[in-house]
């Protein structure tokens, strides 16, 4: 493990200015517009490549929130610094997805219980075999009772981190990640998981859905950063 070094080379915080729970989405404007529009008395921490980090205040209880950027190596990178150098217990990944299953509608909400890859990210932790990508049920069981009572529209399963956005084929002729019983597809589920795993701490994603592989349906780049107030009020109150 890297020697403990505050600040690091990514996140410009001191010790102590980052909470014990950080909701992650990829984007840095939204965790703005989260600090903003949902914290009370939030403060910035981080600045540094433009990832900003906030902290703040969501029904008394102290929370964070940051940008991850995007695919399995930014949230590696984050992820490990936020767990161990500052001490996070609990990392909530909050964004899109696109949907590879029929059922699931744009907008809907997709809790990722586990987590699928194509990426290498998880085989450098050098174990004799595939690990298996899972959320914390501790956190899982909240997501779960705090969607109900929100009345989403929600689906609970395996997610697809996939490292190329512009995937030819995902599938490589085989069977399909669908007809494998994965919901949707994304890019950091699988390394959050894994560091979480590595880090002793607790993790989960909680995703609205963006677009569908199935009906061609999609979203703009502004309703994306701005209409998801569900996912974003599921996720506060898992804290």
């Amino acid at each position: 493990m890297p020697e403990k070094v505050i600040p690091t080379p990514h996140i410009e915080a001191k010790l102590g200015d980052i909470a014990e729970t950080v909701l992650l989405p990829g984007d840095p404007l939204r965790a703005k517009f989260i600090a903003d529009n949902y914290l009370e008395n939030a403060v910035m921490f981080n600045s540094v490549r433009n990832m900003l980090g906030f902290t703040g205040y969501y029904r008394g209880k102290r929370v964070s929130v940051m940008g991850s950027g995007m695919g399995c190596a930014s949230m590696g990178i984050y992820s490990y610094e936020l767990m161990n150098i500052y001490g996070c217990k609990n990392l909530i990944r909050i964004g899109t997805a696109g949907a590879l299953n029929e059922k699931i509608k744009v907008w809907d909400i997709v809790i990722g219980m586990g987590a699928c890859t194509n990426s290498n990210y998880v085989k450098l932790f050098g174990l004799p075999g595939d690990y298996s990508c899972i959320c914390s049920y501790e956190l899982l069981k909240k997501a779960v009772a705090s969607a109900e009572k929100v009345g989403a529209n929600y689906h609970v399963g395996n997610v697809l981190s996939s490292d190329m956005f512009y995937a030819q084929n995902i599938n490589n002729g085989g069977k399909t990640w669908a007809q494998m019983g994965v919901l949707a597809v994304e890019m950091e589920t699988a390394a959050l998981y894994s560091n979480a795993a590595a880090a002793g701490a607790n993790a989960i994603s909680i995703f609205t859905i963006s677009d569908s592989d199935i009906t061609g349906e999609s979203t703009t780049s502004n309703e994306r950063e701005k209409g998801m107030d569900r996912m974003i009020k599921i996720a506060l109150d898992v804290i």
